[in-house]
């Protein structure tokens, strides 16, 4: 076997006189800017100041009922790890926490509790729209016994009003870190609520206009919003588990008074998960109605078409007849033939398009 060919180095795809660039190293941001929010609450009453975590968590222990609320929103892995250092939140957790996208659940570390909870949020759009018409996002609670960490995603569902509406309320701030849980829990509930009451009135009006003779609604409609519907219901429905582990189960670390408290946002959770479970029935029943309409259409379409078919099939009948070219044919070598045979073609087309008048077809 002979001697291998080598083959000349291929140039360089960059050019002679160009070198390659490497990736520019990113400049890691802050942890505060992912902060919108850190509080230390002592008896339901905020401490004035402002604190780093580390410095609030320190101010809270040297309390007796003291603890920590701090709202993140979008954090990145280096700065959720900061979090974690100073309250020792589980690397699984925190994973979680910086990933998103989570299903809802609740999770117990020792003494920490990890609950996710899915938000959705109405897009106001035109009833024969094909656009989205729910957007969803999730909140991360994680409470322990001295603080209480909120991490968001999305742009959607704010907390500040929640905190504000707390600080309100010391009474209820006075049970500690799961009173920002319940309150989160409830907030997010009632945006359930009002969604759900958005999307009852979509469907209200698409019924109104399938069932309108002369509507023109599509049916990639009535699919969307039922696409919507069942993003809607991958929202809520999972969240009924762990709020029943949070009202029944007394070995998680939840006072009895929040536990009272989170029973009613289990009931208004399952008020939501029944009506959403009505409007897939209703939007079922839509698409077959859809169906049968522009079957319906169809079938007029396809009996119009055949009715003038059948009309046109006369005269050109009666014209292939007298286009055979035979000497002996009747009218043929008459001077008013030719008008008589029109006037056949007219009365027989005339008597057709009567009778399919009168039977419905045109």
């Amino acid at each position: 076997m002979g001697p291998v060919p080598s083959f000349p180095p291929m140039p360089s795809f960059h050019g002679p006189n160009r070198t390659t660039k490497t990736p520019r190293p990113q400049v890691p941001v802050p942890t505060a800017r992912a902060i919108v929010d850190c509080g230390v609450y002592v008896d339901g009453e905020r401490q004035p100041g402002h604190f780093t975590p580390q410095q609030a968590l320190t101010a809270a222990e040297r309390t007796d009922a003291g603890f920590v609320w701090i709202g993140l929103h979008d954090p990145d892995e280096r700065q959720m790890n900061d979090i974690a250092a100073v309250f020792d939140l589980h690397p699984l957790a925190v994973e979680d926490a910086v990933q998103g996208r989570q299903r809802p659940k609740l999770e117990r570390y020792g003494d920490t509790l990890f609950l996710v909870l899915s938000t959705v949020c109405y897009v106001e759009h035109a009833i024969d729209s094909t656009s989205e018409i729910v957007e969803t996002g999730d909140i991360m609670v994680f409470t322990g016994p001295r603080f209480a960490v909120t991490v968001r995603h999305g742009e959607h569902t704010h907390l500040s009003n929640v905190r504000h509406e707390l600080e309100e309320q010391p009474e209820q701030l006075k049970y500690g870190p799961t009173a920002v849980l319940h309150a989160v829990a409830d907030h997010i509930v009632d945006t359930y609520v009002d969604v759900t009451e958005s999307v009852g009135t979509d469907i209200d009006e698409m019924e109104e206009a399938v069932f309108t003779p002369a509507s023109k609604i599509g049916i990639g409609s009535i699919y969307q919003l039922k696409r919507e519907v069942v993003e809607l219901r991958r929202a809520v429905a999972p969240l009924a588990v762990p709020l029943e582990r949070l009202v029944n189960n007394t070995d998680l670390p939840v006072p009895s008074e929040i536990r009272r408290y989170l029973r009613d946002v289990a009931d208004h959770q399952a008020t939501v998960s029944d009506h959403i479970s009505y409007f897939d029935e209703a939007l079922s029943g839509l698409v077959n109605a859809a169906l049968a309409k522009i079957s319906v259409q169809q079938n007029t379409d396809m009996r119009k078409i055949s009715a003038y078919a059948a009309m046109a099939a006369v005269p050109t009948m009666i014209a292939g007849v007298y286009g055979m070219n035979f000497d002996h044919m009747w009218l043929l070598h008459q001077v008013w033939g030719y008008p008589v045979v029109l006037i056949v073609m007219a009365v027989l087309c005339a008597a057709l398009f009567r009778s399919f008048r009168r039977n419905g077809w045109l």
